[in-house]
């Protein structure tokens, strides 16, 4: 059950990995926010439940997580 390289995975497979690990990264990072804990006595909605963080954060993820799976199984 070897490969031709030896390796279980070709440099296509790593290179679409490293892609997929980027998009979720990306969408960690846009899920942490930013400004909205400048002051702890103040709760700033706009900034907690922005479109950013609730919808296109956790679609980077999914993209992400879909493209690691395509990697994976890419022969």
């Amino acid at each position: 059950m070897s490969t031709e390289s030896g390796s279980l995975f070709g440099k296509k497979n790593y290179a679409w990995m490293l892609a997929g690990l980027g998009l979720i990264a990306l969408g960690m990072f846009l899920m942490s926010g930013g400004q909205s804990n400048t002051d702890p006595s103040v709760f700033n909605r706009a900034a907690v439940y922005s479109t950013t963080r609730i919808t296109v954060a956790p679609l980077l993820i999914l993209a992400g997580l879909v493209i690691e799976i395509v990697a994976i199984f890419k022969k």
